[in-house]
């Protein structure tokens, strides 16, 4: 059963006029950022983590995290995901499971076995649409606790978070590396022109963001691209966590040499 509001055509026709009307929220020479807008939206979509239990005592080594999706459809390709042009999972609609804040791991199944070193660990998992756009509503993810052996935690849960989801790993090909998505994950906390804003730095290029939605990045030569996100309070200052601050490196490559 598909869990949809709108319709596979209706999502491709809002993404093409949403492209036509969007103008850049930052640009400097070729480089240029956009809100991404037009994705489908799954209201009811619910994740929970069945087991284990929040704060429970897990064993040094391969851990299984079982989780319960509802009104979400794991493996399906989400509508209009072509017209996005930009990476697409050929496998669908996902879990994106992040541990410690390290890039994430995608599981198209609902049970996920994750190897844990001695010490306390973050979990946040979230849904995803199959081109890796984070569902941004509160059933919609998981945040847990866990220790293995002793432990200090110093984390707390009720606080402003951001965790990085995209961009990850290598864009091979004109039709990934033309388009970047750049995603994150908040925690009790949103963004607005004068509350909380996310500043991020790609290439060098810094810009703000007051708005929680995904955004697209055009201009970024092939190479490195070095992104770095930070959540800022009202006063423009770091937000205490231990998670904020995080730099990553996506590789944009050309298309592999035909064999």
């Amino acid at each position: 059963m598909k869990f949809l509001t709108v319709s596979a055509l209706s999502a491709a026709a809002v993404f093409t006029m949403s492209m036509q009307d969007n103008k850049p929220l930052y640009q400097k020479g070729d480089f240029k950022v956009y809100e991404m807008k037009g994705s489908p939206d799954y209201p009811a979509a619910t994740l929970k983590l069945n087991s284990p239990a929040n704060h429970a005592e897990l064993f040094e080594g391969k851990n299984t995290f079982q989780f319960d999706v509802m009104n979400y459809d794991l493996g399906q390709q989400t509508p209009g995901a072509e017209e996005r042009m930009c990476a697409n999972s050929a496998k669908g609609q996902h879990i994106h499971f992040i541990m410690d804040n390290a890039p994430y791991y995608a599981s198209y199944e609902k049970n996920i076995v994750s190897e844990l070193k001695p010490g306390h660990h973050v979990l946040l998992a979230f849904l995803s649409r199959s081109y890796h756009e984070s569902i941004k509503h509160n059933p919609a993810y998981v945040l847990s606790e866990f220790n293995v052996g002793e432990a200090k935690d110093n984390f707390d849960e009720k606080a402003p978070h951001l965790f990085y989801s995209r961009p990850k790993g290598d864009y091979v090909g004109d039709k990934e590396t033309k388009r970047l998505m750049l995603d994150f994950y908040l925690t009790n906390c949103d963004l607005s022109a004068k509350g909380y804003k996310v500043r991020a730095t790609v290439n060098g290029n810094t810009f703000t963001l007051d708005k929680w939605a995904p955004y697209v990045i055009e201009g970024l030569p092939l190479g490195e691209a070095k992104v770095k996100l930070e959540l800022l309070d009202k006063n423009g200052k770091l937000v205490k966590s231990p998670f904020n601050g995080v730099e990553r490196t996506a590789n944009l490559k050309t298309e592999p040499a035909a064999k």
